[in-house]
C-alpha cells in the first residue's frame, strides 16, 4: 500500500488495516514454516505496509502530520542543443621513479634505526 493511500485512512480503517497486514504475515510465516514457498516476495511487502501503517499513527498521535504532496507532472521543454565545448588535452605524465626496497624488519632495531656492522 502506498503512504498516500495510508494517510488517507482514519484511525479506525489504519488500525484494522494493520490487523489484516499482521495477520496475513503470520499466516504467510506460518505456510513459510510448513515449506510452502508461494508468496514469500510478499512477506517484505506486509512488514513494509505494517511499519508505514505505525508510522503514521505515530505521526498522528505526535500532531507530526505531514500533508500529501499532489503530483505534478511538468511536460518536457524543448531543449536548445547544448554548447560542446573540447576537453582539454590530457596532460604528458612524467614517468614514476621505482620505490626504494623497504628494509628487512632484522636490519632495524625498536627505535627503527639501522643496527651498524661490527665487521
Amino acid at each position: 500500500m502506498e503512504l498516500d493511500k495510508i494517510r488517507n485512512l482514519t484511525d479506525e480503517e489504519l488500525t484494522s488495516q494493520q490487523g489484516k497486514s499482521a495477520e496475513q504475515l503470520f499466516r504467510l510465516r506460518f505456510q513459510k514454516s510448513l515449506g510452502n514457498n508461494e508468496g514469500i516476495k510478499k512477506l517484505r511487502v506486509l512488514k513494509l505496509d505494517i511499519a508505514r501503517i505505525q508510522t503514521v499513527a505515530r505521526e498522528r498521535a505526535l500532531g507530526i502530520e505531514k500533508p500529501v504532496a499532489p503530483v505534478v507532472v511538468a511536460k518536457p521543454a524543448a531543449k536548445a542543443p547544448a554548447a560542446v565545448t573540447p576537453k582539454p588535452a590530457a596532460k604528458a605524465r612524467a614517468p614514476k621513479a621505482p620505490a626504494a626496497k623497504a628494509e628487512t624488519p632484522a636490519a632495524t632495531s625498536a627505535s627503527g634505526r639501522k643496527k651498524a656492522k661490527k665487521d
